[in-house]
């Protein structure tokens, strides 16, 4: 029986525990803190149940599966730890205001590991990090603390996710799969635990070079979505429809403009960017400037920003100012059909409202709770909506593609909709009554 020990039951941590419970000859436990924000998720997990309120096809029936099939159980103890044949580490690494990465939690249960793992253990970092991460912070860390040599005593990979919310079991179970070992034979063992669970090629590489894939992969992506925003802008400012433009520059196979929209969100886009960064600069590259992925993050954080002009603009047409006036947030989410709320882009396009002196309202179908909130989720749309003076859609939730727009308008106190996700037909809403404005679409440049 191989006994793998999970460490971090989030988003990553979750999915990949329940496949590998469910291989044949594993046993798996997952390890959570029981904080006040997440702590409930062992005793959900336990019941057999996934703690996750949007849609993820699979993971329901396969965390009830191995829960039944006592495979799988979450614990706060870290004693799980000293039997581990396997531990993976999928703890949160977020940067802080000056984009700093922050590897508190890293830096502890990596320190966990180095006090009670055996010898002979394969540790698996599925963390982002900075590139130089895995062997300057976690396996000194795990030496310093056990008396034990990486690569000789204990195994050391880096393995990146390519998870997200809606597609976490088909994007583990199908999508490749890079293993980076601070030895052949560390990087072997990873291979054979990973293909019980991945369909997919398995790729094995050096330990920084897997690192620094991982962020070049979502730093690429933050780029092609910042041109997109500000092609949009362009296209706003001029009075053009950017999708219509979108439609057309994509018809050659050769492009792929990516979709504009209100922000971008999500615990990997907003920060591994910057963990690039980080770690080039770690490695005493003073010399080289990554300037496309900073100005791509500064295009990215102004479209919230752009949003509350949006709203600002769309009110005055209607004769009010922004103070005091009813704006009713729909998505809190920072991705469509989940309750994942990491670095959403509500967070910023709401504290720009409240700064010009808005109320605010709340609604998602899926959010449960969220730090940030002003005031309580209205699960309940009419009642979001009941005298408010403005619906500003910043996820795009199945919900809210049926939106009945002559309803809503009707209990509005002032009908305006700002669409930050290109869902409304512009002629539906204003024939329903509303004034309209939408990224890339309508309004004026700010």
């Amino acid at each position: 029986m191989r006994k793998i020990v999970v460490i971090g039951m989030g988003y990553v941590g979750i999915p990949c525990a329940a496949l590998l419970a469910d291989v044949e000859g594993n046993d798996v436990t997952g390890l959570q803190r029981r904080s006040k924000r997440s702590g409930w998720k062992i005793d959900v997990l336990n019941r057999g149940e996934s703690p996750f309120e949007g849609n993820e096809p699979g993971l329901s029936e396969l965390i009830a599966r191995v829960v039944k099939n006592g495979t799988f159980r979450a614990t706060e103890d870290v004693d799980a730890l000293k039997d581990a044949d396997v531990i993976l580490i999928d703890v949160q690494t977020p940067t802080d205001e000056q984009n700093i990465p922050q590897y508190t939690s890293l830096r502890e249960v990596s320190a966990s590991i180095g006090q009670l793992m055996k010898k002979g253990t394969l540790v698996i970092v599925e963390s982002t990090v900075a590139p130089g991460t895995t062997q300057n912070i976690v396996q000194s860390i795990i030496e310093e603390h056990s008396g034990l040599k990486g690569g000789v005593d204990f195994d050391l990979v880096f393995s990146y996710e390519r998870v997200m919310p809606g597609k976490l079991i088909h994007n583990i179970v199908n999508l490749p799969r890079v293993l980076g070992g601070i030895t052949p034979q560390s990087a072997e063992r990873a291979r054979d635990l990973y293909s019980g669970i991945v369909k997919a090629k398995i790729r094995v590489t050096d330990v920084l070079t897997a690192e620094i894939s991982k962020t070049i992969e979502n730093a690429y992506r933050d780029v092609n979505i910042a041109f997109a925003n500000e092609m949009a802008l362009v296209c706003e400012s001029m009075g053009v429809n950017i999708f219509e433009v979108r439609d057309i520059v994509n018809e050659l196979d050769s492009r792929n403009l990516h979709i504009p929209g209100a922000g971008v969100g999500g615990h990997c886009l907003p920060k591994d960017p910057w963990l690039l960064r980080h770690g080039l600069y770690k490695y005493g590259a003073w010399h080289v400037e990554p300037e496309f992925i900073s100005l791509a993050r500064r295009i990215n954080n102004h479209m919230p920003i752009h949003m509350a002009y949006l709203v600002e603009n769309a009110l005055k047409s209607r004769g009010r100012a922004v103070r005091d006036s009813i704006v009713t947030i729909l998505g809190i989410a920072y991705l469509e059909n989940s309750d994942d709320t990491r670095n959403t882009p509500a967070g910023p396009l709401m504290f720009n409202l409240q700064a010009k002196g808005a109320k605010l309202r709340l609604h998602d179908p899926f959010v449960r709770e969220w730090d940030l909130a002003v005031t309580d989720l209205e699960r309940d749309l009419t009642k979001a909506a009941t005298g408010s003076d403005c619906l500003v859609l910043v996820t795009k939730h199945a919900e809210y593609f049926d939106i009945d727009l002559k309803k809503l308008s009707k209990v509005m106190r002032t009908p305006v909709l700002v669409d930050g996700r290109n869902v409304f037909d512009q002629a539906a809403v204003g024939a329903a009554g509303f004034e309209y404005r939408c990224i890339g679409k309508v309004g004026a440049q700010s």
